[in-house]
């Protein structure tokens, strides 16, 4: 069923029960939202009993919960466009069975169709809707049209087969490097500098809250795919570790013989201290994490070119503890959890690799599956939006934001700030803007919305091997519409603006692509979960013999698989491993330059002044750490033309706490407004008696129109608000009034902005969207300025 109401009369004559079922349609659990509209109990004298207006025996849904009267979110019921105020709403695979009350009913009568919270993701909702009067088949939900495919076969030969479905960009072709039994259900991947492929399986997923329970009793499992003979495929797979302690986990990150496993409540260290690819030592690196057996908690580290590990976990993740369960405090002191006022929702983190110096860069977010940052040190993610509001989006994640997924005030979702924008007649196009808040002030931009979706993994690909097009670009994995995707990205402001190509994709329902990877060849691998539903709510299917999942490896026709051959016994050789496109092996080159400190300047020097700039970064985040030498590289880099470059030395010198002010006096008039964002940013925190002058340099320079700029400036004014705002006004005068100064006074939460706040509102030339505008700021400002103010636009005078 595609569309409409479609209306069901069932004889159920002399039943005592009575079973609602809903089933995928064919194409896998996506989107299926489903109605029992207006549904009846019919007696033979024609009268009759409103079901809704009994209980349940049971109810199971693949997807929020069974609703009366309301959908699974707890919203009307709609059809068809129509809103009916009686029915039952639910989400594929779903029974709901009833003890009748009587047998003397003769009929069942409804009206049944997807609800719009399905329909309008555009994913793909198509359901089955069927009335038993006996014990529904017990298959029925678990293999439906699309799991009971005979043709779909099982192993490798099937998965090839399944490529001809399969659509891939101009110039590139796609292999399968694994397929089942070798692994199962992929939910995240890591590749090592021997180019084996590194397997965190689900297996056991959502079995903590799924009537099927524990597939695999033993618990997930950690795999290790090899290809021996270079041929493209694996051809020997071994497990490296398995427990019921991994059991779902989401992340995986590969530091020469340490695994780091992201598995609610724990981030786990494995490590094989004997080389015979089994861990054999097991530690706790942070605890304490919520969102257990659930896909918004902790994801996966990665190894980023400053040597530090970064990380994310969703809106269920709450809070970060130590080994000991003790509560993890960042670099500013606040006490990492949602129950402190500093934090709130997903977060993303970046601290040392012993879990040291963590700091949250980034907060408010719904669900970030996994992170990635450049050889610049500039750091992106996807977002996952609240299902059904087609507003999946990609971030720069600017460092120390709030990104807008709940009200900042309030805690309230987006659903009220849409109702409101809806009174006003805001288009359904615009529902992204409420949705994420980025009307209100303190909220970074989005640089990306690609509509309904299940975003997973990310990453940076800094390779050779795949076309110009795709190079220095994010690549991304969308599970819902079943693509991996490339995101151009250019410079728009002080922020960015991007341009979406597709890589691969497939109409096979099954196709989950789950985890994106870079190999050491410069190929790039993809982990595909294999299920006719996204993860994230259902499996479809729950047999450990028929389980699926598939890696598949993407690189130019014709090219063969290779490892590079590297030797770390030398500075050359490690200098060369450092410019691979694979983190892990970029991981053991800088473990080996870093120690060798002074030693392997010289070598490092024929790299930072190279052409490559990208390679640049990576040189310089290790000359910059050379004992006595990091003034010297961070004064180069800040003097180079290229601006990512100088944007990098301001960033090294903020991480190895050089003194700034120097610095940013001469980079306050930088011709790049994205490096005078990072001059605002650098401000954060730093008290010196000259930095608001600096700041208020760098105000002055706004042009009324750059959000990404103007968010910039109000987190490097954080906690010194009353000060910068003076040493701007003092700057400016009684030209404040222009539209950049408009957007300070907007933005910004002295004690003095209610004042100005107040005169904007007051005063005749201000449009009415302006001035709720104006009102709305004030909401984020407390104090008796804020009061007088509000007292005085009432027309009252205090005495």
């Amino acid at each position: 069923m595609q569309s409409g109401r479609v209306p069901v009369d069932v004889d159920i004559s002399g039943a005592k029960n009575l079973w609602l079922v809903v089933s995928d349609g064919g194409n896998g659990y996506l989107c299926d939202w489903a109605d029992w509209i207006e549904p009846k109990l019919i007696r033979a004298d024609g009268s009759s009993v409103d079901l809704t207006d009994l209980k349940w025996k049971s109810a199971t849904v693949g997807f929020g919960e069974v609703g009366r009267n309301k959908n699974v979110k707890g919203e009307p019921l709609k059809i068809d466009g129509k809103v009916f105020a009686n029915g039952i709403g639910t989400h594929a695979p779903s029974i709901i069975e009833y003890e009748l009350p009587e047998t003397n009913f003769t009929r069942f009568m409804a009206k049944v169709g997807p609800d719009h919270g399905g329909v309008d993701q555009n994913g793909g909702t198509s359901v089955e809707f069927f009335v038993f009067t006996e014990k529904p088949p017990e298959n029925l939900l678990q293999i439906t049209s699309a799991t009971n495919d005979p043709d779909r076969g099982f192993g490798l030969a099937a998965a090839q087969e399944g490529l001809k479905t399969a659509a891939i960009a101009d110039g590139l072709e796609a292999t399968v490097f694994a397929a089942e039994p070798m692994l199962r259900n992929p939910t995240d991947i890591d590749i090592d500098a021997r180019g084996r492929v590194w397997v965190c399986e689900g297996v056991n997923y959502r079995s903590s809250f799924k009537p099927w329970g524990t597939l695999q009793p033993a618990g997930d499992r950690i795999v290790i795919l090899e290809d021996t003979n270079e041929d493209g495929i694996a051809d020997n797979g071994k497990t490296f570790y398995q427990g019921t302690n991994i059991n779902s986990a989401l992340g995986i990150c590969v530091l020469g013989n340490k695994v780091i496993v992201s598995c609610s409540p724990n981030i786990f260290v494995l490590t094989d201290t004997d080389g015979d690819d089994r861990a054999d030592k097991e530690e706790i690196l942070f605890s304490g994490i919520g969102g257990v057996d659930h896909d918004h908690g902790v994801h996966a580290m990665v190894f980023g070119p400053d040597g530090k590990l970064y990380f994310n976990f969703g809106n269920a993740g709450g809070q970060l503890k130590d080994k000991n369960g003790k509560l993890v405090a960042d670099l500013d002191g606040n006490l990492i959890s949602t129950n402190d006022s500093a934090f709130s929702e997903g977060m993303t983190f970046r601290c040392n690799l012993d879990g040291g110096e963590i700091e949250v860069l980034g907060q408010n977010f719904r669900n970030p599956y996994e992170v990635a940052v450049d050889s610049f040190g500039t750091i992106w993610q996807s977002d996952n939006d609240d299902d059904g509001n087609r507003s999946v989006r990609i971030n720069y994640v600017m460092e120390h934001g709030n990104f807008g997924y709940k009200d900042e005030m309030t805690g309230a979702g987006w659903n009220e700030a849409w109702k409101k924008a809806q009174s006003k007649g805001a288009r359904d196009d615009e529902k992204p803007i409420s949705h994420w808040h980025q009307n209100d002030p303190g909220v970074i931009p989005n640089l990306l919305v690609t509509g309904a979706g299940a975003p997973t993994g990310i990453t940076i690909y800094e390779g050779k091997l795949l076309p110009e097009i795709f190079r220095n670009q994010i690549i991304h994995c969308d599970a819902g519409p079943r693509v991996v995707r490339s995101y151009r990205v250019n410079s728009d402001g002080a922020g960015y603006k991007a341009e979406t190509r597709d890589i691969f994709s497939s109409s096979d329902a099954w196709f989950r692509p789950s985890d994106v990877c870079v190999a050491p060849d410069g190929s790039i691998y993809i982990a595909d979960w294999n299920d006719s539903g996204v993860g994230g709510h259902n499996m479809a299917d729950h047999d450990l013999k028929t389980i699926k999942g598939r890696i598949y490896r993407i690189a130019p026709k014709g090219s063969k698989p290779f490892v590079p051959r590297l030797n770390f016994t030398t500075i050359s050789g490690s200098v060369t491993a450092l410019k691979s496109p694979n983190a892990a092996t970029r991981y053991l080159a800088w473990d080996e330059l870093r120690a060798l400190g002074e030693r392997a300047e010289s070598e490092l020097l024929k790299v930072w002044k190279s052409d490559d700039q990208r390679m640049r970064a990576r040189a310089l985040q290790l000359l910059a750490r050379i004992a006595g030498r990091e003034k010297k590289y961070v004064e180069q880099a800040l003097r180079d033309n290229n601006s990512d470059l100088r944007i990098a030395g301001l960033r090294i010198a903020r991480e190895i706490k050089l003194d700034l002010i120097p610095y940013l006096k001469i980079l306050v008039k930088d011709s790049q407004s994205q490096m005078r964002r990072e001059c605002a940013l650098a401000l954060r925190g730093n008290f010196s008696p000259e930095a608001p002058e600096i700041w208020a340099e760098l105000a002055r320079q706004h042009d009324g129109k750059d959000r990404w700029y103007l968010e910039a400036l109000g987190i490097g004014a954080e906690k010194q608000e009353d000060k910068f705002f003076e040493a701007w006004l003092k700057k400016v005068g009684e030209n404040w009034n222009t539209a950049s100064g408009r957007d300070l006074v907007w933005r910004l939460r002295s004690k003095k902005t209610p004042a100005y706040l107040a005169q904007l509102i007051s005063n005749p030339k201000t449009t009415d969207q302006d001035r709720e505008k104006y009102f709305r700021a004030l909401d984020f400002i407390k104090g008796a300025e804020k009061e007088n103010a509000l007292v005085n636009l009432l027309g009252l005078v205090s005495p």
